[in-house]
């Protein structure tokens, strides 16, 4: 991740600015991202795959805003105090949660595709086992791209063209990796849903197609600007005039970006708004439950997918409760 705030410093006023910013987003992020985590645990009566992506969602977002303090204090101060081990750490949790960050709102995507394209096999892809596996790859992938953070992170001077290397190295990984090649991913996904969608009866917008969508397009509005300016980072070499336009709008791009991991929960709110009334402290846990009833409802709906219906042992599809032409079933049945 970038040197965040490093062209503040040097005016006291943009420096208080962004500690302000910071520490709103702290007195949002945390509790609003802890919210969601206790609501998923604790009030949600079932966890769908949906869910159990905003659960990681919410909760790496909640502990990059448990960091912010340290960057308030590195901007109050100008200067950073905590020495080199916390600054390697530091930038190497908020790289982690960037790519985490995506990397779980491209398999929403990815898991919206399966439901409405493949709804026959979305049984067998989702199935919890292969989440929990899936999830757990996600988590070693972010920690692991990460890591030249730890190797090129420093609290010293070092020659230009040393750093202009290992910019080029990490910021290029980081867009490529940590945006174009995720949102790829997230707009084709979409492309296929839509193309789905339009060749069924079934084309009312619901709650969690919109809920989703907010989401991909509320982080992508936030971490455009800052993979804009690493870029230039990287480009950049001798226009002058470039360089002032970077030095100028990296802090602010970066404090955008911070802020991304604070909006999710009021996006949640503004969606859940109108189970508040009736679920009280429980009403994102009806939310993210409509979803993925919602969802079930829209599956049916979708040519090729047999409909699901309950029996004692859980929800199975109609045609495997068919019974024989022939035999004493069919006898049975028509007796009745």
């Amino acid at each position: 991740m970038a040197l965040l705030f490093s062209t503040i410093l040097s005016n006291s006023s943009e420096a208080v600015a962004g500690a302000s910013i910071l520490g709103l987003v702290f007195l949002l992020g945390v509790p609003g991202n802890v919210f969601i985590v206790w609501t998923i645990l604790a009030r949600a009566r079932r966890r769908s795959i949906t869910t159990l992506l905003i659960l990681n969602l919410a909760f790496a977002d909640g502990f990059l805003m448990l960091l912010t303090p340290f960057f308030m204090v590195y901007l109050f101060q100008r200067s950073w105090i905590f020495g080199l081990v916390l600054c390697k750490v530091l930038f190497y949790l908020c790289c982690a949660n960037m790519y985490a960050s995506i990397f779980l709102i491209m398999l929403m995507s990815l898991h919206r595709l399966v439901a409405i394209v493949c709804p026959k096999r979305v049984g067998a892809l989702m199935d919890r086992r292969t989440v929990t596996q899936v999830l757990a790859g996600l988590w070693v992938l972010a920690l692991g791209l990460s890591v030249p953070v730890l190797v090129f992170r420093t609290t010293k001077e070092v020659s230009r063209d040393v750093v202009h290397l290992q910019e080029v190295m990490q910021y290029g990984m980081e867009t490529l990796l940590g945006f174009l090649l995720p949102y790829g991913v997230i707009i084709g996904s979409y492309v296929c849903i839509l193309r789905r969608i339009r060749k069924t009866r079934f084309r009312r917008r619901i709650r969690s197609e919109k809920l989703i969508l907010v989401i991909i397009i509320t982080f992508g509005l936030f971490w455009l600007p800052y993979h804009i300016i690493n870029m230039v980072q990287v480009i950049v070499l001798k226009s002058e005039v470039l360089k002032k336009i970077r030095m100028k709008l990296q802090a602010l791009t970066s404090t955008v970006a911070f802020v991304s991991s604070c909006i999710n929960p009021v996006l949640y709110t503004f969606a859940g708004k109108s189970f508040i009334r009736r679920e009280g402290l429980a009403f994102m846990a009806r939310l993210f439950e409509g979803t993925a009833l919602e969802t079930s409802r829209r599956i049916r709906h979708i040519p090729g997918a047999s409909p699901l219906v309950r029996s004692p042992r859980g929800p199975v599809r109609l045609q495997q409760l068919h019974p024989p032409k022939d035999g004493p079933g069919a006898t049975q049945l028509r007796d009745r």
